[in-house]
């Protein structure tokens, strides 16, 4: 950068910079020339106006902290508009819709055919209408879910000026769901914490606001069930985790914890349900629990959907949240994080491979690029409502499968 160039911008950031000092960028650093010194107003407001300055001449600044002083980076280049490739997330969310049907469909069989000791063509017939209606109601349900998270970030992104794609669905032809969910991709930093907020929870708030009643109405189209009353006669079974959430809602339509079992074997009850809650054991043999329509299992699917998102690590939108409060230090809680992933594991190997994909991912951060402004009051109180959530949506136990191991 020529020294002309710099007597044009040092007037400009003047205008919001009270300068200490001025350093040139060479070939070994990131930005073109960096201001020291103590910002003359709000930091969001500063920043919007400065980005606006400087967007014609293919700049965009860093606002950053050192110690008690404010400091701007001029960098090169801006971020530019991308020509979607909309085919591509149409013929995705069409596999999608299609492989979620198909496991709408083995839901949906489950569901009409219970009790039926034997399956044919013939058999079938007289349920196909049911089966068929069963199979759309899943599908509507957990892609309107999806939707509703996924179109809860790209909205929130379009509006504070973020370059996000549309979502991109992931289709997989095979129970429980059907699809591995759906991301959109962020081309371009967040302005401030407060975006990145607003950003992150959209998502999981968005999907949670739709997936609460699409569970609530699906369990009030559910049966209660007598579980099998040994291990000889449960081989195969399969239970859907509990989370403090699915409990509550479980009470509020039928009026008892489920699954409940014949009796708590001379343990408290609180201590029998701490213990069931975080390791799906003792199995309730004989006792009661619900068995949940098609729609149910696509409520419950959005509410485990929500909990995935929100694990403070990462790139993931609990990550998003943590790093909003507390910068870098949230790298000093991803030992606790994967530790804890690790022990749930010993119960749900599935977790083994979220530890691992945290493991390699977890220290990746959506740096801001204003990291002076904070958070505000509503936000922090965003983020604490986003931190409830998450603890009553953790589901400890995803899947419990009896088996010839349990």
């Amino acid at each position: 950068m020529f020294s002309n160039e710099i007597d044009t911008l040092t007037p400009i950031i003047n205008r919001f910079l009270s300068v200490d000092d001025i350093t040139l960028g060479d070939s070994k650093s990131p930005y073109l020339v960096r201001y020291r010194g103590l910002l003359r107003m709000d930091s969001a407001e500063a920043y919007d106006q400065l980005a606006e300055l400087l967007h014609q001449r293919n700049i965009t600044p860093l606002f950053r902290k050192e110690g008690n002083r404010h400091v701007i980076f001029l960098t090169s280049g801006v971020a530019k508009e991308r020509k979607p490739k909309l085919w591509l997330n149409l013929l995705l969310i069409l596999l999608t819709i299609l492989s979620v049907f198909w496991v709408g469909i083995l839901h949906a069989v489950s569901w009409e055919m219970t009790g039926v000791t034997s399956l044919d063509l013939n058999s079938l017939k007289p349920h196909l209408p049911s089966i068929i209606l069963g199979a759309m109601a899943f599908t509507a349900s957990l892609l309107g879910i999806l939707m509703a998270h996924e179109f809860g970030h790209y909205l929130i992104g379009r509006k504070n000026g973020a370059q996000v794609t549309l979502p991109y669905f992931l289709p997989m032809p095979f129970p429980p769901f059907g699809t591995l969910g759906a991301f959109i991709s962020l081309h371009s930093p967040p302005k401030n914490k407060r975006v990145l907020l607003d950003l992150s929870l959209a998502g999981p708030l968005s999907g949670l606001i739709v997936a609460v009643p699409v569970l609530i109405l699906g369990l009030s189209l559910s049966r209660m069930n007598t579980l099998p009353g040994s291990l000889e006669e449960a081989q195969g079974l399969i239970l859907e985790g509990n989370s403090i959430l699915y409990l509550g809602l479980k009470y509020l339509v039928f009026g008892r914890l489920l699954p409940e079992p014949m009796n708590y074997g001379g343990m408290p009850p609180l201590l029998y349900w701490l213990r069931y809650f975080f390791t799906g054991s003792p199995f309730p043999f004989g006792g009661t629990d619900v068995m949940i329509h098609p729609v149910a299992m696509a409520g419950w699917a959005g509410i485990l959907v929500t909990a995935l998102n929100l694990i403070p690590a990462g790139q993931l939108d609990g990550g998003h949240l943590m790093y909003v409060l507390a910068g870098k230090r949230t790298n000093s809680l991803l030992p606790f994080i994967l530790g804890g992933l690790v022990l749930l594991g010993v119960v749900w190997n599935g977790w083994w491979l979220w530890a691992f994909l945290i493991f390699l991912f977890g220290r990746m951060h959506a740096e801001p690029l204003d990291q002076i402004t904070e958070l505000d009051a509503p936000r922090r109180m965003l983020a604490l409502i986003g931190l409830i959530v998450f603890i009553l949506v953790f589901t400890p136990v995803p899947m419990l499968s009896i088996g010839a191991g349990f």
